[in-house]
């Protein structure tokens, strides 16, 4: 079964920098969802840029492999399997261009990050199309969530559509609990 999972490419450095392999489908072998359809790309210019919780339904639910290119985001992901032990439970990472950690987040996520350093960008690999009438999401905000955000909320920027998403409460989870739970990321 799927699992949101931390990964940590190598990077080969000698003295003119770099280089690193940031994916490898035999690294996601044998895991239902994960044959990559689509790349994203985001720029947020400022600190406290908010993104987020976002998922797709089903029959587009989608898989994300999410790393950061520039800057530094707190990466936030919501197990939304109905009947699942960890049902509402988040986890988080730090990803940033330094250390080079990317987050696989499985379907049945709600995933969303905020940034912590102006001009962040962000890339991710989807397992299926943008379908704008399978998306949801929910408040970054929701007390039933209760994510501890490292900035408050003052400093936070949200876009008009990510401030007035649903509450936990209010949703009716359409995704089925694999028998994985949501655990603590490796280190």
């Amino acid at each position: 079964m799927p699992q949101v999972r931390l990964l940590k490419p190598r990077r080969h450095v000698d003295g003119r920098g770099w280089f690193s392999e940031t994916f490898r489908a035999s690294d996601f072998a044998g895991e239902s969802a994960t044959a990559f359809v689509q790349d994203n790309h985001a720029l947020s210019h400022a600190r406290g840029t908010l993104r987020g919780l976002h998922f797709q339904v089903p029959p587009r639910a989608q898989a994300k492999l999410i790393g950061c290119l520039k800057g530094a985001i707190f990466d936030v992901v919501v197990d939304l399997r109905r009947d699942s032990p960890t049902y509402g439970k988040w986890i988080t990472a730090e990803l940033t261009a330094r250390n080079g950690h990317q987050l696989f987040v499985p379907i049945g996520f709600a995933h969303g990050y905020l940034t912590l350093e102006p001009n962040t960008e962000v890339f991710y690999k989807v397992s299926d199309y943008y379908a704008p009438e399978c998306e949801g999401g929910l408040r970054y905000d929701d007390a039933e969530l209760d994510i501890a955000w490292p900035l408050p909320p003052a400093e936070l920027i949200l876009s008009p559509r990510d401030a007035a998403l649903t509450a936990m409460c209010d949703f009716v989870s359409p995704f089925a609990y694999d028998g994985t739970p949501l655990e603590p990321l490796g280190a």
